[in-house]
């Protein structure tokens, strides 16, 4: 008869690509039981919107069905469920999976028309779906997917959201219409709180949070009063706009929300009788938001009238929202890979999880600062000269960013330098 190690056996050949461990070892298969010659085990995956979820099923089932006695073999497959944070009774989110927020720190880079996208193509694969326009002083939602005069309706003293192709919308300017906002910041942390626990959402996947533009009163509420699973950062890659990408970065990490990568948006265009990508702000593209901030860049998107004003399907679009859940199962395993960090006044000290300590000295890490101040934005090249850089310079505060990245706050004012720790790795002695 066939055993349960033999079963385990057979599965660790299927390799997760992320973790780039079996599924045996990350803990993914559960339940096996055995009946005669009919095995059947449940796959629970970190995030319910696996893009290969099907993939690791037909994989299974050819693993284990080749195994000797086995005649029959079922498969479900599930997502792990997280501990609810803690809500008050009443709280819309109390049955919201998992919540997502998209964020930028500059606006008119096309962070509500991306929320869009991705939220219509997460329910577009059967998942429930809510989409949240948090911008108070400019919401986009109701422009966006073309909802104008609604009605909101109120149902147990909660909001009811707006459905439209599957999703659940809401929207302040459901509630405002074409009136300015006025409001000071009490009022606004008020409104805030209300669209997020006075909404009634019910049973949620994904709600993804189309955050304002800057790190206000209102991204500061909403990380305090719900409990984000990881945010997106929207950017193009235009020299304001990546000076502060690095301060949204730093507000997610200073909050504890996961920094799930970047979305380059308006990163080129193709002309009409070629295919060449011409990159507007720049041809260094993917590479070059990794290099300067470390994370992941889950989509480069073109500079195209119809994205900007339809909400279609696309396959950038798909391959966005592919990254965006891949990176989300990511970030809910702890994989410690991180050194631990001093520094003194000549040089910062890396001791690596296998154990190997390096170092790189204060001149030359803040030398090669790759921000929006320290880069030229179309060329890529260090406009920050080394005699500009005080011999003596030493950090004076250097913070963790997630798995990816340090912060330090030097000692000549300069504090919006992110230093990846591949770059340090290989800069390091």
């Amino acid at each position: 008869m066939i055993t349960e190690k033999e079963i385990c056996n057979a599965l660790k050949s299927i390799i997760d690509p992320d973790f780039k461990k079996d599924i045996v070892s990350l803990g993914f298969v559960k339940n096996i039981q055995i009946r005669e010659k009919k095995v059947s085990f449940d796959i629970e995956l970190t995030t319910a919107a696996c893009p290969i979820k099907a993939e690791f099923k037909k994989a299974a089932e050819e693993a284990v069905t080749g195994l000797e006695g086995v005649k029959e073999v079922e498969v479900t497959m599930t997502a792990s469920q997280k501990k609810s944070p803690h809500l008050h009774e009443n709280s819309g989110l109390k049955s919201v999976k998992t919540i997502i927020a998209v964020s930028s720190c500059k606006g008119g880079v096309g962070k509500s028309t991306i929320a869009g996208h991705l939220s219509r193509e997460i329910a577009g694969r059967g998942f429930k779906v809510g989409l949240l326009d948090a911008d108070l002083f400019g919401p986009s939602l109701p422009i966006l997917f073309n909802l104008r005069n609604i009605k909101i309706s109120v149902r147990n003293q909660k909001y009811v959201p707006v459905e439209e192709s599957g999703l659940k919308l809401m929207s302040f300017g459901f509630l405002l219409g074409d009136s300015p906002a006025v409001m000071r910041g009490p009022m606004v942390s008020n409104y805030t709180q209300q669209l997020l626990h006075n909404v009634e959402w019910g049973d949620l996947d994904y709600l993804l949070i189309d955050l304002p533009p800057g790190t206000g009163d209102i991204q500061l509420t909403l990380t305090q009063s719900a409990k984000l699973d990881g945010a997106v950062i929207v950017t193009t890659a235009q020299s304001l706009a990546l000076a502060d990408v690095a301060k949204g970065i730093l507000m997610f990490e200073k909050v504890n929300v996961p920094m799930l990568g970047v979305i380059e948006n308006m990163s080129y265009f193709a002309c009409d009788n070629c295919e060449k990508k011409h990159f507007i702000f720049g041809s260094n593209g993917n590479s070059q938001l990794t290099e300067r901030f470390g994370l992941e860049t889950l989509a480069e998107l073109p500079l195209d009238s119809e994205f900007a004003s339809k909400l279609i399907k696309r396959d950038d679009i798909k391959d966005a929202a592919d990254k965006v859940i891949m990176a989300l199962g990511k970030s809910s395993i702890s994989n410690v890979t991180t050194p631990i960090v001093s520094f003194n006044d000549k040089e910062l000290i890396f001791k690596w999880p296998d154990g190997k300590v390096s170092a790189i000295s204060n001149f030359n890490l803040r030398v090669s600062c790759k921000c929006a101040a320290c880069i030229d934005e179309m060329s890529g090249k260090q406009i920050l000269k080394k005699d500009d850089v005080p011999a003596g310079i030493r950090a004076k505060e250097v913070t963790p960013l997630g798995n990816y990245a340090i912060a330090v706050k030097w000692s000549d004012g300069h504090n919006s330098g992110i230093y990846p720790y591949k770059s340090i790795m290989e800069s390091s002695n």
